[in-house]
């Protein structure tokens, strides 16, 4: 199995001027864990997390003052559609995440989280235990 068949292809963006309460809120009326950060000033893409949140908040940030763009992360690993699910995978686990954004030909096409990869794998051992 792919990257391609386990990602989500709606993906929640927002832009670096947003607050933190603004991004949690857009990722919790969307039930999302993630949301991919773009700059239309900026080359780069990238990623914020409710652990990036729940982290400001645990420092005493104001989350009304405080902006995706002083918390987010911009150094990110990227995932190719044609990834098998087992290589995603391994670099979650490699670098200490739960959510890969997915490039396809420079263009953000996706996301995967952790929990697409157990989902995907959960029905694939399930459907495989139907067969057997």
């Amino acid at each position: 199995m792919h990257v391609r068949d386990a990602m989500s292809q709606i993906v929640l963006t927002i832009g670096p001027g947003h607050t933190l309460r603004e991004a949690s809120t857009a990722m919790a009326g969307r039930r999302v864990g993630a949301a991919v950060v773009l700059d239309p000033d900026s080359q780069g893409i990238g990623i914020i997390t409710e652990r990036d949140v729940l982290e400001a908040l645990a420092e005493g940030k104001d989350p009304d003052a405080e902006l995706v763009a002083d918390h987010l992360t911009s150094e990110l690993v990227f995932a190719a559609p044609t990834w098998t699910l087992r290589q995603a995978a391994a670099a979650m686990v490699a670098g200490g995440f739960r959510h890969l954004v997915v490039l396809d030909g420079g263009e953000v096409s996706g996301i995967l989280a952790m929990r697409d990869i157990v989902r995907a794998w959960s029905a694939e051992a399930a459907a495989a235990e139907l067969v057997g």
